[in-house]
């Protein structure tokens, strides 16, 4: 056994080190084309056609009909390549394309993802992957259903699974649905569809085998897409090619940047000044504008209609007499469309204030402020990490190891593949910012960068510059950027050949294609395995349950693209969001599972539905989904870290559950201590076929 686990795995080396080489040589191929004169366009379309027939291809050659397969790869994936797929399954759409941005527009606030989702796997390694591969079934309901007894503890995993598994994979086809629009020129809404295609083409005909040996493909690619910009930023701004190392001399000189722009005294302080003051001025407009708006309209209306009647009839020169009619065509129609107008500007308040310092810690006006942002801080680090540990389509991971030792160094693997894109985001973020600040503010709008134009016809939240006070010059203030598009972008910032932005544009399609393939594949398993097959038709032969599991994922899949082309909230609040609810639903069930004999199954019950029910309540009520209204938050606590609620209800739930009613049987009991010895030899195989 050992030796074929061997030969499969120097097999597998063999045939990704050719991979990986003929990867390196289609890209260059696409270089020397793109200096032949083929157009972007082009170029954009043979990275999409070529990365999703590659996983396609894959995908064929793993179909199986096999439920072992199907589910958990045969339990057969080398630690070091499980290590490589659990990377790729883990480095979403957010960690490729969403970190980086963040750390760019929040800086020192935006480390808590880092360290969130890093220490995260260290609970991983801790508290769950090795126990749940003694146990050796196929998916977490799986888990609850055995260990709490019943199919109420397993319906409710199967529920939370869903929950927090579709919140995730909106945010991987939203990312998807970005990449295809801005490299195919395809609207964003047919951009997701096309983007689900090579999604579905992953995981439909081989499950988790085929979505297995896809991601270990995936991975190669986006880690060598991610670290490509950086390094060819900082050897061009200080001569060193690795970007880790000039990170902190680069933000040296952010800082002083940032002291210069916050400076009124000096000419760029000034200008940076004056635009702050005219958006301060339209925010509070807005806000007034707000108390009455019918009134608003009206009067503004009258006012406008007004101003050409007077250019008219003063004879005012005529380009006088069509600004005043521009004015009034840009009115908006009617009360409903100003005051969404008016709710929007509203929001530049937010641009208006000084200009955030990058490494400042818990940033904030006064003391009361920086007590929220260090609240924060302190919380969405916590909900990330419980979040890591009870995240199902990365627990399933672990199942599909050979053994419980190579669970654990599955673990490690992971978190090294992990770590070569964390390492690099931060220092990412601050080469971008310095070439931002100091090669596009202060820049002519005349001269305006091309890739300015390129994002802001993808999405014009993402990419926006106006010249508010006229004078040609681009202040900071005048620039908006999207945290989204910062990677994607980067290539294109820093000058690079349009070959490496495509190369940069398969990474982030491999990034959200791998998640959202584990992510699927969890809801359409929980679905046919948990639900169908361990509920309601036991007997149900092999080929009716994959027929199931495949049409169930089709169903998910369509579902998930129309919620996120209605675009429910950014794409690191909704991979945060699937964290917070993971941690709520999950976690304290699968610790105390794993380490407390006496929890039971009215304990399971209660932890689940109070944890899980708690974190999705206080997220409807203070996050403004679809554009809606936000409520007051608890403790200055933002929707992104409802975790920080839902876990402590979930641990006094199943708390209480247990100590009022009887202990779990003595079957159950020894269950749990064999779990607890993952060193002991043999699965516990309570799963049949």
């Amino acid at each position: 056994m050992a030796t074929a686990q061997k030969t499969f795995k120097q097999q597998l080396t063999k045939y990704y080190g050719f991979y990986t080489g003929g990867f390196v040589a289609f890209v260059i191929v696409l270089g020397i084309l793109e200096a032949m004169g083929v157009t972007p366009k082009v170029l954009g379309y043979c990275f999409l056609v070529a990365t999703i027939g590659l996983y396609a291809g894959i995908g064929v050659m793993s179909r199986t009909a096999d439920v072992s397969e199907y589910y958990v790869a045969g339990r057969k994936v080398p630690a070091f390549f499980n290590g490589m797929a659990t990377g790729a399954d883990w480095m979403s759409a957010a960690s490729f394309i969403g970190m980086a941005g963040t750390l760019y527009a929040t800086g020192y606030s935006g480390l808590a993802f880092v360290l969130g989702w890093t220490g995260g796997y260290c609970l991983v390694a801790l508290f769950l992957a090795p126990y749940l591969r003694k146990f050796g079934q196929f998916t977490i309901p799986d888990f609850l259903g055995a260990r709490y007894g019943g199919n109420i503890p397993r319906t409710i995993g199967v529920v939370a699974a869903i929950i927090c598994s579709f919140t995730y994979v909106i945010a991987q086809i939203y990312g998807v649905g970005i990449i295809t629009a801005r490299f195919t020129g395809l609207d964003f809404g047919i951009g997701v569809y096309v983007g689900l295609a090579g999604i579905l083409v992953c995981s439909f005909l081989g499950g988790m085998r085929a979505v297995t040996w896809t991601q270990v493909a995936q991975y190669i690619i986006l880690i060598v897409a991610y670290m490509i910009p950086p390094v060819w930023l900082a050897v061009k701004q200080t001569g060193t090619p690795i970007p880790q190392l000039v990170y902190g001399y680069q933000l040296q000189k952010i800082t002083d940047r940032e002291k210069v722009l916050n400076d009124a005294a000096s000419p760029a302080g000034a200008k940076e000044a004056e635009v702050r003051k005219l958006l301060k001025d339209k925010a509070a407009a807005a806000e007034a504008a707000l108390k009455d708006p019918a009134k608003a309209f009206a009067d503004g209306k009258a006012a406008a209609e007004k101003r050409v009647a007077d250019a008219k009839a003063s004879n005012a020169s005529p380009d006088d007499i069509k600004k005043a009619e521009a004015a009034l065509a840009k009115f908006p129609k009617d009360a409903d469309a100003a005051k969404a107008q008016w709710t929007k500007e509203k929001g530049l308040a937010a641009r208006a204030g000084p200009v955030k310092a990058h490494a400042e810690a818990f940033a904030g006006a006064d003391d009361a402020a920086r007590d929220k942002s260090r609240r924060n801080f302190l919380a969405l680090i916590l909900c990330l990490m419980v979040g890591t540990a009870a995240l199902p389509h990365i627990l399933m991971r672990y199942y599909t190891t050979p053994s419980v030792k190579e669970a654990r160094q599955s673990v490690f693997w992971s978190l090294f593949f992990i770590f070569l894109l964390y390492f690099t985001a931060p220092a990412l973020a601050v080469l971008v910012k310095y070439e931002v600040y100091h090669n596009v503010v202060g820049g002519s709008f005349a001269a305006l960068p091309g890739w300015v134009a390129n994002w802001a016809k993808v999405d014009p939240t993402l990419m926006n510059i106006s010249d508010w006070n006229g004078d040609g010059i681009i202040q900071l203030a005048e620039i908006v950027i999207g945290g989204d598009l910062i990677v994607l972008a980067t290539p294109e910032i820093a000058g690079l050949p349009y070959v490496i932005s495509g190369l940069v544009a398969a990474g982030g399609l491999a990034a959200a294609l791998s998640t959202a393939d584990g992510l699927l594949l969890t809801i359409a398993n929980a679905l046919s395995h948990d639900v169908y097959y361990k509920m309601i038709d036991p007997h149900a032969p092999t080929t009716r349950r994959l027929a199931i599991a495949k049409t169930l994922l089709l169903i998910v899949a369509v579902i998930a693209a129309y919620v996120t082309s209605l675009k429910p909230g950014n794409i690191l609040f909704l991979v945060g969001a699937a964290f917070s609810l993971a941690a709520s639903g999950f976690f304290p069930a699968l610790v105390c599972g794993v380490f407390w004999r006496r929890a039971n199954k009215l304990g399971a019950i209660l932890g689940m539905s109070l944890g899980l029910g708690v974190c999705i309540y206080y997220m409807v009520k203070t996050y403004a989904f679809f554009g809606g209204v936000a409520a007051n938050e608890w403790f200055g606590i933002s929707a992104i870290s409802a975790g920080i609620f839902g876990i402590p209800a979930g641990f006094l739930g199943v708390i209480i559950g247990t100590l009022i009613s009887p202990a779990p049987s003595k079957d159950v009991q020894e269950l749990v201590d064999h779990v607890r010895y993952p060193n002991l030899e043999g699965d516990i195989n309570t799963q049949g076929t």
